[in-house]
């Protein structure tokens, strides 16, 4: 049997997302849209503001629509739409100059015919036009000179045609009788084709036998009707731009030398068939715009509507990149007009930027909401506060001088040390120490532990096991206006979602509520409070929120009670019996003895009371400091960037008499 071998060919891959390509990091996209949640964006607005951005390698939606509105501006600044009137007058030109020059050669012509000839050519319009029109009947002398002139013809219908079927000009360049009749049959099959279809009459079969016949002038290789319908007409249309934006004299010109094109009236006619069956199916189309070009680079028409076909193109991705209609989305992006305009690059950028906007909504860390919104997934918000929690771990170890190691958690859990089991130890054995020990006290013994060896009661070590009290921690954050408007409010939310995140995964046993204090006070789960917009609210109601602390811990009376305390004002707002608040600025006497009133009966309860000074307001530290004092806690003052950090070792510290802790921060 003859071996048959199969060649390969290789090359750059086209087929869509590149499958070697690194997957898209959305640790950096969850990261920057969490933080403008925490601003006081909606998870949708700061999806598509990360998508605007872009990440660290990663050009974003902005980047792209500069690109293509400087494409925009090269496109209308570099050209200018008289090439083909100027083609035809360096035609013309050569026509006159060389049937004057075989005047000259010519010495048998006859002196009055000459000199009527030269009164003729003399004579000529100054426009291109009205010269080519007026030359029409005339009895060329020289022969190189009729060529030039009927290369205007040749000329002028080639453009004619290439402005409504791309590439048509150098298809047709010395095109023979036959190639012409061919375009002609052409039109007319495709004018047949169209009214056929705008009736409703029109079959598959009629357009496969068209395409069969005719497929050859047609790049954009249509699959059906529709398609080919959509090609021509987005080009006809842009024909009709590209009149629009010629002056009236250019247009004029233009019109007139029409009816030169080819030397046949019957191919205008057919042409401007087509283009009003076109309009009649697709009056979608931008069919009455214009553009101002400025530049010094002569289009012809063929040329010039293909440019004005690519600001058409530029335009429709300037919306798509815009993302800024009903619905919108990345998937929406024409990719292969995107490579077109801006080359491979900007497509790879665009296509990143698609599969990650997926990504994001596929992985989880987005969900709709029952209100139809985007929303932070609970799988989001634990992988910010882990990640958060690991920059809150790196900054304590920085402060500290100490490396990450290991935390043991809750209650009862293992230290790492081991120690001789005693009567009643349920911990688990330390089998290394205790085999450890049994060898050495058999060899000591005289014995050889390789034959054998007998575990005595003595050789055993259990796991230290350290025991912990529970905690119930709350976590008062000041959400009154000062906080956003000194830059506190982001810092805030992120410290909130570090220690959330802290104590349901390593301090399971532990309860934390979360209380905001404005002009109220109220609990909120982490979620509210990441997606909490800052709102212009007078007011810091400390006392309500010590009273809701206070209310926590009577709800958990055989847990630790640790309260933590973010501010940056004094108290401004107390609640009233009535359930009203009072807000007075100054802070008024009433208000701080209802504050500290409430500071005690929560200090009675055994709370351990750290307060976070975030300002440097004399006012402020002296009201902190006392009430710290008073409660015989501590009070800290963190740079905003360095409160997760202080507050994660806070809580720490209460929660062990010993600082030195080693944590698993993962």
């Amino acid at each position: 049997m003859r071996n048959r071998h199969r060649s390969s060919r290789y090359g750059r891959y086209s087929g869509g997302p590149d499958p070697l390509a690194p997957p898209v990091d959305l640790a950096e996209a969850l990261d920057a849209v969490a933080e403008d949640v925490m601003s006081g964006y909606s998870p949708e607005q700061a999806m598509r503001e990360f998508l605007r951005r872009g990440g660290r390698n990663q050009r974003g939606l902005d980047d792209l629509a500069r690109k293509v509105q400087q494409r925009r501006r090269d496109l209308l600044s570099k050209h200018r739409l008289d090439g083909t009137i100027q083609e035809v007058k360096e035609l013309l030109e050569k026509a006159l100059r060389e049937e004057r020059n075989q005047f000259l050669r010519d010495a048998r012509m006859d002196p009055m015919d000459r000199q009527f000839r030269e009164m003729q050519l003399d004579s000529l319009p100054s426009s291109p036009a009205a010269a080519v029109t007026e030359l029409a009947d005339y009895d060329w002398q020289s022969d190189t000179a009729r060529q030039h002139y009927e290369q205007i013809k040749d000329l002028l219908g080639r453009e004619m045609l290439d402005q409504r079927f791309a590439g048509m000009k150098q298809a047709l360049e010395n095109a023979t009788d036959e190639d012409r009749q061919a375009v002609a049959e052409m039109l007319g099959d495709l004018n047949d084709l169209l009214d056929k279809h705008a009736r409703g009459e029109d079959t598959p079969e009629d357009f496969d036998e068209f395409m069969a016949k005719h497929g050859d002038q047609f790049p954009e290789n249509p699959q059906n009707v529709d398609e080919l319908i959509d090609a021509l007409a987005q080009r006809s249309a842009a024909a009709q731009r590209m009149m629009r934006s010629m002056t009236q004299e250019q247009r004029d010109e233009l019109m007139s030398l029409s009816a030169q094109a080819l030397g046949s009236p019957e191919l205008m006619s057919q042409l401007d068939r087509l283009d009003a069956s076109l309009q009649a199916l697709r009056p979608g189309e931008d069919w009455t715009g214009s553009e101002q070009f400025d530049g010094d680079q002569g289009l012809g028409l063929g040329d010039g509507t293909g440019v004005l076909q690519d600001l058409a193109d530029l335009d429709s991705l300037a919306e798509q990149l815009s993302q800024s209609y009903s619905g919108s989305t990345l998937s929406d992006l024409d990719i292969e007009a995107l490579t077109r305009q801006l080359g491979d690059d900007a497509a790879v950028s665009a296509r990143t930027l698609a599969e990650l906007e997926k990504a994001m909504q596929d992985s989880g860390y987005l969900r709709r909401g029952t209100d139809g919104d985007l929303k932070l997934s609970p799988r989001a918000m634990r992988k910010l506060g882990q990640s958060l929690l690991r920059d809150a771990a790196g900054r304590i170890s920085g402060r500290q001088g100490r490396r990450d190691t290991r935390l043991a958690g809750a209650a009862g859990e293992q230290t790492g040390s081991s120690r001789a089991w005693a009567f009643g130890d349920v911990e688990p054995w330390d089998v290394t120490r205790t085999v450890t020990n049994a060898i050495g006290r058999t060899a000591a013994a005289g014995k050889d532990p390789m034959k054998g060896l007998r575990i005595d009661v003595q050789d055993i070590e259990v796991r230290e096991t350290e025991a912990r009290t529970q905690a119930a921690v709350v976590l008062l954050v000041d959400t009154s206006f000062s906080m956003a408007l000194n830059g506190r409010w982001v810092p805030m939310k992120r410290t909130a979602l570090a220690l959330h995140h802290l104590l349901s995964t390593r301090f399971r046993g532990d309860r934390l509520e979360l209380i905001t204090f404005g002009r109220y006070a109220q609990r909120m789960d982490i979620g509210e409070l990441t997606a909490l917009p800052a709102w212009h609210e007078q007011g810091t109601n400390l006392h309500h929120g010590l009273l809701l602390a206070g209310r926590f811990f009577r709800q958990h009376p055989n847990m630790q009670p640790v309260l933590l305390v973010v501010t940056d004002g004094e108290p401004t707002a107390h609640l009233m019996t009535h359930g009203e608040a009072w807000f007075s600025y100054p802070p008024d006497r009433e208000t701080l003895l209802n504050t500290v009133s409430e500071l005690d009966k929560v200090t009675r309860q055994g709370a351990e009371v750290t307060f976070f000074r975030l300002g440097d307001d004399p006012g402020l530290v002296r009201f902190v400091q006392a009430m710290a004092t008073r409660a015989g806690g501590r009070m800290v003052a963190p740079d905003p960037e360095d409160l997760g950090a202080a507050v994660v070792g806070e809580f720490l510290r209460n929660r062990y008499a010993d600082p030195v802790w080693d944590v698993d921060w993962d």
